[in-house]
């Protein structure tokens, strides 16, 4: 746009030449701002049925963040089993698994790997 034409829309004269305005596009919903980008999940494990939801985003390709503390307090067995199921899980999808502290595990997909130093 010509530095005339510009001014003139700044004044707010009629002359300014509206075909030279630039077409905007709406963009959908925050499904496209996401597209490409990781996402942290936050999980609580509770109980050995909380493994499938837990698997479930880590195939789709979240991080998942898994508080273990309320299975560990209830059920050390079912516990185990369930770290058993999602270690498993991980290998399949090439992910990684380690545990945080005494509380957490973290839980990656493939193009994620965790330092541990």
């Amino acid at each position: 746009m010509p530095i005339k034409g510009f001014l003139e829309k700044l004044r707010g004269s009629d002359e300014a030449d509206t075909e030279s305005d630039v077409d905007y596009i709406e963009l959908e919903s925050s499904d496209a701002q996401n597209e490409g980008k990781l996402q942290i999940r936050i999980e609580s494990l509770s109980e050995f049925a909380d493994t499938e939801r837990i698997q479930s985003e880590l195939r789709e390709g979240s991080i998942v963040w898994v508080k273990i503390k309320p299975l560990k307090e209830k059920d050390m067995a079912e516990l185990k089993r369930s770290v058993d199921r999602l270690r498993k899980t991980c290998i399949a999808v090439n992910g990684d698994i380690a545990g945080i502290d005494e509380d957490f595990l973290i839980l990656t997909p493939e193009k994620v790997s965790i330092h541990r130093g």
